[in-house]
């Protein structure tokens, strides 16, 4: 289901895949070559969520934000960049995902945290509101915590993982 909310339409990419059975509603804006998997709920209804290119966002994972309250409190707006990977059952609430970032499944991450370029946060971990990840590190637990840079070969399999869900999505488009 794709729906408006107070008049403003998610603005989805032609080139993007969406599943039937994801609901996506409001201040939405999908990049070129992303996919939203089914299930996934994405409410951009009291702040704005943007999701960039070639990103996927699988199975059961729900994104959401915290509202505007006034000019001088925005809220927690939701940004996720380009080549980001979020396994099944993430929930991002409020928070930033850069390029190239892997979001483990069943990983919560909470309202005002930056998850840097290329981190990795491993699967049921829970990020707390306003952490700030750096870039090309692992972090896992709950709540999460820095456990290592990442490795050349990881690197590389999350740019993979990014190639496989592009390639998967146009096979379903077909």
């Amino acid at each position: 289901m794709i729906k408006s909310f107070n008049n403003i339409y998610p603005s989805i990419d032609v080139a993007a895949f969406v599943s039937e059975t994801s609901v996506i509603i409001g201040d939405v804006h999908i990049g070129s070559q992303s996919s939203i998997w089914y299930n996934v709920v994405i409410r951009g209804d009291v702040n704005s969520i943007r999701i960039g290119s070639r990103t996927n966002i699988q199975d059961l994972s729900l994104l959401h934000v915290t509202g505007k309250k006034d000019a001088s409190c925005p809220g927690f707006p939701l940004f996720i960049g380009d080549n980001v990977t979020v396994g099944h059952k993430v929930t991002l609430h409020g928070c930033r995902v850069e390029n190239n970032a892997f979001i483990g499944m069943n990983a919560m991450i909470m309202d005002g945290v930056v998850v840097g370029e290329g981190a990795l946060v491993a699967a049921g971990s829970l990020v707390t509101e306003r952490t700030v990840i750096p870039p090309w590190t692992l972090w896992m637990g709950s709540p999460a915590k820095l456990k290592r840079s990442l490795s050349e070969e990881e690197k590389i399999q999350s740019i993979e993982r990014v190639e496989s869900y592009v390639n998967l999505s146009k096979t379903y488009i077909k």
